[in-house]
This record gives C-alpha cells, structure tokens and sequence, in this order.
C-alpha cells in the first residue's frame, strides 16, 4: 500500500480527520452573522464531514464540501443522509488548490484542520477570489502559542511543517493576503485528544493485524503515536487556532 492509501483506510471510519470539535466549530460559527438558506458556504478538505453536518444543522445555508479523497465525501454523504441533510450538502471530489468554482459564488469559506495540505499563505491567496466582498473564511491552523520553546518540538514541527508559526505572524499572513482579521482563539485539549487521537490510537492494533503487521503499516502507525505522544509533552507550546476573517469591499 502506498502513503495515500493508508491514509485513507487510518482515517475513512473516523468523526474526523484532524483535531476539532462541535463545541469549536460553533464557537467560529458564532462570530459570523445568521447564515441562512440564501448563504453558500465552500468546505474546503471536508474530510469525512465532521464540521460540515454541524455546520449544515446551524445553517440554513446551502453547503459545498470539497476532499480530494472520494472514500471520505462517500462517508459525508452517509452523515447527511442519516441527518437529512442531502438536499443542502453537495459533495465534490477536487483539489484544493485547483478549485473549479466561480469567482465570488460563496459568502464562507470554512476549512478545518486541512489549509497545511497546500500551506496557509497560498491558500488564503488562492481562495479569496471565491468569496464574495465581506465574506468570511473561517480556517484552523496548527499554531505556535508562545515565543519560545524547546528544540526537540521546534524540529519535530518545523520538519512537519514548516509554516508553522506565532499567532501573530500568522494575523500578519491573514491582512497581507486581503483579510481583515475578525476573531481567533486556540482549540483545547479535547479537540486533540478525545476527537483526533484518542480514535484512531484505539484502532491502531486492529489496523495492524489488518495488514499482517507490514513494516510500512507499523512505521505508519508509529509516526503517529509519535504524534500523539508530542502533543502530551509539549501541548503548552502549540495548538490548533482558530482565525476568523472578512473579505473587505475593495
């Protein structure tokens, strides 16, 4: 199996593919006005749905869901069945970066845990042009909480991600790309544990057995207890943040 397939067969069966939660969603979801049936709202690296069924039952908004994996948009859709949601979730199989939509077709942009895939600054460039003149793009991004940290989680990060950065240059980013900063705030612990890790650390053994224990899977699941095991340790350092942004009438 290559990387992309492991990812998907690790992830497909989980609530999400990232750290988050309801409770978080709503949160950034309060400070946009009401959004109702007239609202079109794009959910960029939907994942499996986990925000966008929270979403959808906190709108009246017509919703958008891109992922560039089929066998997640296949695992929404189940969601928006189950929650009658088929007829304001429409799914599409497509890249962020390459997205196919007309300019200013949607009033929100939302994106969790998913803008790193092609990096903050490009695709708050790329993807204003989509949203309508105030609208608002609500995106969360793996953030520094603090000014200085230890070296071991600077590397581990810096490796993983190298546009990893302070909260306030990370606003900096949001006005120079066109924005003008609205609100933010950092995701808690259970957004990473309970939600994100705690998941898929349960089916880890399970995930091996699968594939007979394959130096590939091992190493796979490996990196992620790693991870998680980061996250334990230096958790003060860093977090998800959320920031909310408007496009201003130019």
């Amino acid at each position: 199996m290559d990387l992309l397939e492991l990812i998907i067969e690790y992830h497909k069966d989980n609530e999400r593919q990232g750290p988050g939660s309801e409770e978080a969603t709503l949160k950034a979801l309060g400070y946009l006005p009401y959004l109702n049936e007239k609202i079109k709202i794009l959910d960029v690296g939907c994942g499996t749905g986990g925000q966008t069924i929270t979403l959808a039952k906190n709108t009246g908004a017509q919703i958008t869901a891109v992922d560039m994996f089929p066998q997640f948009l296949e695992m929404l859709m189940k969601k928006s069945k189950v929650n009658n949601l088929t007829n304001r979730i429409v799914a599409k199989e497509m890249l962020m970066e390459s997205l196919t939509f007309k300019e200013s077709s949607f009033d929100v942009i939302w994106s969790e845990g998913a803008i790193y895939n092609i990096g903050f600054e490009k695709g708050l460039s790329l993807w204003r042009k989509y949203l309508k003149d105030n609208g608002y793009i609500a995106v969360s991004e793996i953030s520094w909480l603090t000014d200085t940290r230890p070296d071991e989680i600077v590397q581990y990060w810096v490796n993983a991600y190298p546009e990893i950065d302070t909260i306030e240059n990370k606003l900096s980013v949001i006005n120079k790309c066109g924005y003008t900063s609205v609100a933010h705030f950092v995701l808690d612990d259970k957004c990473w544990l309970d939600n994100y890790y705690q998941p898929i650390l349960e089916r880890s053994e399970a995930f091996m057995k699968k594939y007979d224990y394959t130096d590939e899977v091992k190493e796979f699941v490996e990196a992620g207890k790693i991870e998680a095991d980061m996250y334990n340790r230096f958790k003060d350092y860093y977090s998800y943040v959320f920031y909310i942004a408007k496009k201003p009438v130019t």
